[in-house]
């Protein structure tokens, strides 16, 4: 494919694929001459009208297109959003993968699930590591988020530095004792960046995001309050210092634990393997023994604390569950905030979980959540250690880079040194001038069931009408050659009207296709499609008219 690119021979190429004017789907590219140097292969969730799908991955044609060329895919940390397409990704570019313990154990089981765990080179990093290849080395600085083995990315070019933060706050002291290290940070400023790509997430908090260990203090509280009934914690799974808080808190108040959720239960082998989980063998439970285990000695840690259908909160909130079934005394404890979009599905579960008797405790009130993101004073601290030449906020809706980009001509950025972009445009960069070098496509591939990519707009569209309107399909038999109709035609409705109330809108819909049929088998060399189009406007004319609906007409007929 030929691309509206010009990348210089002297000048750093960047560029996402993902992750500019959305929230997920985090994937940068940086690229100098023959090498490619990928950051994150995430996934975003997919909005409300994209009915069907699961999620949404980038459109991975220019790195096929250069997978030449492209060297490594380096992981920042092991959110959904960072690394949930990888499978899908080492599909499409096969290359060397490197990332922190616990995000590199996560990609072991998403590429083992895939069957290619075997057909892919992996590396494990920590802070301060440095990858070495001709042109370009990647050194990696740990910073701190709602997970542990968290890092920055600074890639080092012949045109100079340029630093990915990945998803980061400032929190000094993280329950995973893993703190930033700003000395990094700072010496990488010293040295020089020129430029920064930087989250965005929660660029509009005028804030300082609080501390992780200030939520164990209120985990801590809140167990110590519950004197009576089992306490059921929904969390992430992925949002390990959460599940420590848990665990330790249960442990503390002699609480046996018992794990519910396939992703929470694998979240618990890989933290107590890698040792951020102290959680001794004769405190886990079988999900069978709950119900030897007294209700105020009992800790279950379940998933589903954004009101998923199918996860295990939602299942005991409706009485489906097959191992736990609501009391009156239990408690429940949301240690999460709704991702957008997801609000009316958490209170659906919580009134669900309220109604069946559970003293349900969520929300900021009790203080048991704070974000993974830093709010604006850690994103201008971010910029005066690392004291940019060029800034490009990236991990954001627009409205966020626009925000933050505004945070960077505080601290004396200036503003034709600050790019707003999108998915697919190129920025070089040569050390002292940077410009928009072009273009390539960057747009949404579907993910739904196996298919990749094979759902376009054409498909949601029909999706979206089918829920809207409903689907009308018409049966008939036809002779073309004697031009009769040998059987029907008859009307079926699926979500558009219930027919045993609309008898007299299918009949005379029956007899506006009768007519139709008629009309057009009467002209000469008419075709069966021909025939199919004329039924398809005419009963949505009359459908739109008798309704104000316009269901999607499906003609199935039988040509003799």
């Amino acid at each position: 494919m030929t691309y509206s690119v010009d990348i210089k021979p002297n000048e750093v190429a960047v560029y996402a694929l993902g992750g500019l004017g959305e929230i997920g789907k985090n994937t940068y590219g940086i690229e100098y001459q023959n090498e490619i140097i990928v950051v994150d292969a995430g996934i975003k969730f997919p909005e409300d009208e994209l009915l069907g799908i699961d999620y949404v991955i980038p459109d991975y044609t220019y790195l096929v297109d250069n997978i030449d060329r492209v060297k490594a895919l380096v992981i920042t940390h092991g959110h959904e959003d960072h690394i949930g397409a990888i499978a899908y990704f080492l599909q499409a570019v096969n290359v060397p993968v490197y990332a922190g313990p616990l995000a590199m154990a996560l990609i072991k089981n998403k590429l083992e699930e895939k069957q290619m765990l075997n057909r892919v080179e992996l590396h494990e990093i920590t802070d301060g590591s440095v990858i070495e290849f001709d042109k370009l080395s990647v050194e990696f600085f740990r910073t701190t988020h709602s997970i542990p083995d968290v890092f920055g990315v600074a890639i080092h070019t012949p045109a100079g530095t340029i630093v990915e933060t990945g998803d980061f706050k400032f929190d000094l002291t993280p329950t995973t004792k893993q703190p930033p290290n700003l000395w990094s940070m700072a010496r990488i400023g010293e040295n020089g960046v020129l430029l920064m790509m930087s989250d965005s997430t929660n660029a509009e908090r005028p804030e300082w995001t609080k501390s992780e260990a200030w939520v164990a203090k209120s985990v801590n509280h809140i167990f110590d309050k519950i004197q009576h009934g089992r306490i059921i914690f929904a969390t992430f799974a992925s949002n390990m210092n959460r599940v420590r808080m848990a665990t330790d808190a249960a442990i503390a108040h002699g609480r046996k634990i018992a794990v519910f959720g396939r992703s929470m239960e694998s979240a618990v082998t890989n933290g107590r393997a890698l040792g951020y989980l102290n959680i001794p063998d004769d405190m886990l439970v079988e999900q069978s023994e709950i119900k030897h285990i007294p209700d105020d000695e009992l800790l279950i840690l379940s998933t589903g604390s954004q009101g998923e259908p199918m996860a295990a909160l939602a299942r005991i909130a409706e009485g489906t569950h097959k191992q736990i079934r609501l009391k009156p005394k239990d408690n429940v404890i949301f240690s999460s905030s709704p991702i957008p979009g997801n609000t009316a599905s958490v209170n659906a579960v919580i009134n669900k979980l309220q109604e069946g008797g559970a003293n349900v405790i969520y929300g900021k009130v009790n203080n048991i959540h704070t974000s993974g993101h830093g709010g604006q004073e850690e994103e201008k601290l971010m910029i005066a250690l690392m004291k940019p030449k060029f800034f490009m906020p990236v991990h954001g809706e627009y409205r966020m880079l626009k925000v933050h980009a505004s945070l960077a001509h505080e601290l004396d950025v200036p503003e034709d040194h600050t790019f707003i972009l999108e998915n697919g445009d190129v920025l070089a960069l040569d050390g002292e001038n940077a410009r928009v070098a072009g273009h390539f496509p960057g747009d949404d591939t579907y993910i739904d069931g196996s298919g990749i990519g094979d759902i376009g707009s054409v498909v949601l569209h029909d999706r979206q009408k089918l829920s809207q309107d409903g689907l009308v399909v018409v049966t008939a038999t036809i002779d073309l050659k004697k031009k009769e109709i040998l059987s029907g035609p008859d009307i079926l409705s699926r979500g558009f009207v219930y027919m045993r109330e609309s008898g007299d809108l299918i009949n005379e819909g029956r007899r506006v296709i009768f007519g139709t049929m008629r009309r057009v088998m009467n002209n000469s060399n008419n075709s069966e499609s021909d025939i199919r189009q004329a039924v398809i406007d005419d009963l949505s004319r009359f459908l739109y008219k008798e309704t104000a609906r316009k269901p999607m007409i499906m003609p199935m007929l039988i040509i003799i």
